[in-house]
Order: C-alpha cells, then sequence, then structure tokens
C-alpha cells in the first residue's frame, strides 16, 4: 500500500479544523495508516501544498476544512484524479450534507479514507469575462450574493453581527434586478427578480435549501430563480426556504440544465462563499469530475 496525504485547514470553522485534523490524524495512525501531513495556513498556503501532496502521488487525499478549502484546489484535485475524503471542519459542510458524510463524528469521517467507496460527483464551473472558477454547491446571484458582497466589505462590527449589519442594508437598498437567463439551447429569457441560485448541491450556508432535490450526480444543475419581492414579502419567504417548500411557491421557477447563462447589470455572483464574477455568467456542470469516498451503507442515500 502506498500513503494517505493530509491536507488541513486549521484555520476553518473559526480554528475548529486544529482540533479535527488532531483526531483525524489520530484515527488514521492508530489504524496503521502511513500519513504525510500538509498543513496550510492560506488559501494560496493550502493550493501550493495541495500541489505538492499530489505530485507525491498518493491513495488518497484527505481533506480537512470546510467546502471553501476544496474547492479552492478544485483544479489541481480533479487534474490528479485522487480520491478525495472530506472531513469536515467549516462553518457550512454543505457538500458533506449533500453526500451524508459524517458531519460531527470526526473517526468516522476519517475513516472512509480507508474503507468507503468511492463516488464520482459533479462539480460546477463559472465562466465570465475575467476567468474560470470552479464550485461545489451553490452559486448564488443576486441579492444573497450582495449580502456575501457586503459582509466582506465591511470592517465592523465583528462575527455574526457583520453579516446581519450586510443584511440589513441589503434589505433597504432592495431593488429587483433585470435578469436574463438562457438554459442549454434555449432562448433568452428575461426574468425580473431577485435573486438566482444555480446549485450542484441542495443548500448552501450551512444547511438552507435554496435548490431543494439537487444532487451532485445526475450530471444537470438546479436552477432556482425568485422573481420581484417586496422587503416584507423576502423576509417572509425566509422561512419557507429554509423548510425547502418554497419551489411551490408562484415567484419562485425551478428548471435543470447542464449549462445556464445568467446575467444583470449590477449582478454579483458568489459561489462556495467566494466572489467568482460580475455581470454576465455561464455555468455549467462538469460530470463526475470529482471522486469522494463514501459510506458504502449511505452512498446513494441522496441520489434522485
Amino acid at each position: 500500500m502506498g500513503h494517505i496525504a493530509v491536507l488541513s485547514n486549521p484555520l476553518s470553522g473559526k480554528g475548529r479544523g486544529q482540533r479535527v485534523t488532531e483526531e483525524a490524524l489520530d484515527h488514521l495512525r492508530q489504524r496503521g495508516a502511513d500519513v504525510r501531513v500538509y498543513v496550510g495556513g492560506s488559501p494560496a498556503e493550502t493550493r501550493r501544498l495541495a500541489m505538492l501532496a499530489l505530485d507525491a502521488a498518493p491513495d488518497g487525499l484527505v481533506l480537512v476544512g470546510g467546502d471553501g478549502t476544496l474547492s479552492g484546489i478544485l483544479d489541481v484535485v480533479c487534474a490528479a484524479g485522487v480520491p478525495v475524503t472530506v472531513v469536515p471542519a467549516g462553518t457550512g459542510n454543505d457538500l458533506a450534507r449533500a453526500l451524508g458524510l459524517p458531519r460531527t463524528d470526526v473517526a468516522a469521517a476519517v475513516e472512509l479514507a480507508l474503507t468507503g467507496l468511492p463516488r464520482p460527483i459533479d462539480i460546477g464551473e463559472v465562466r465570465t469575462s475575467t476567468g474560470t472558477s470552479l464550485f461545489l454547491t451553490v452559486a448564488a446571484l443576486g441579492f444573497d450574493a450582495r449580502v456575501s458582497d457586503r459582509t466582506n466589505r465591511l470592517r465592523w462590527p465583528s462575527g455574526a453581527l457583520r453579516y446581519y449589519l450586510a443584511l440589513l442594508i441589503v434589505l433597504v437598498r432592495l431593488r429587483p434586478l433585470d435578469f436574463t437567463i438562457r438554459a442549454d439551447d434555449g432562448p433568452v429569457i428575461p426574468a425580473r427578480g431577485t435573486l438566482v441560485a444555480v446549485g450542484n448541491t441542495a443548500s448552501y450556508g450551512g444547511g438552507m435549501p435554496v435548490c431543494v432535490g439537487a444532487v451532485p450526480d445526475d450530471g444537470t444543475l438546479d436552477v432556482v430563480a425568485v422573481g420581484p419581492l417586496g422587503r416584507l414579502r423576502l423576509v417572509r419567504l425566509f422561512p419557507v426556504l429554509l423548510r425547502g417548500t418554497h419551489l411551490a411557491r408562484p415567484e419562485v421557477h425551478h428548471l435543470r440544465a447542464r449549462e445556464v447563462t445568467v446575467a444583470a447589470p449590477g449582478l454579483v455572483a458568489y459561489a462556495d462563499g467566494e466572489r467568482v464574477g460580475e455581470e454576465t455568467c455561464t455555468i455549467s456542470v462538469r460530470a463526475a469530475a470529482l471522486t469522494v469516498m463514501t459510506d458504502a451503507e449511505r452512498g446513494d442515500a441522496h441520489v434522485r
């Protein structure tokens, strides 16, 4: 047998990554695995270490961190073709949720590197005038992306209060966007509205099922468009969204496509928590581009 590379982001989950890494390493060593450890303290360092780890041709890569940690090295991992074991240590962990991976039991999560079932999954690709980005979960365009953008630009306050302040600022300034949407080879359709979400998985933001029903191995993306809403109606939509029953609402439109182009003046797009584009975004699916180790007993639990 060869070795297992463990790539860790100790800062993920507000520092939870450090503890989770130690628990994961203890389990692997107790199981007799040959482990090589790489700890990255920044996205740039994590990317450099990922290339270093994969150049050594490991049997598998254990990734300790959040969705953003894996998202930042997706191109490197997919090119290497090495199966990834996700040990969730972020704040959202929506990929683990989508795949039915252990999210609180570190030993069970890292054990999949040794005894799990390889499962090919899709990833999303966002192309804009400035380049190409890959993502795992949901690309958000419109209201929620603007909240993320405003949160990142605020310097005060800290923690959750900064997000809530950004939410209030964007809500006060709420205006519908003049979206145009083109799915696959269909026509360009005007779609004035509040937001568009394009999902490879059902949820983002730690379990908000905006693209309820989306699964990451069906070769398609789920597109959810919300029509124009006033402030009060938007606030009232959030509990419905959290319950995953919003697709039945008349102001919500849902379709599936392999590729969708979304454009709007002033559009901002975020995916896996990172800004990925603006104005015009073409989002497509790369089918079965990534192999993730999953539980053999639960590996098909989320397949539609």
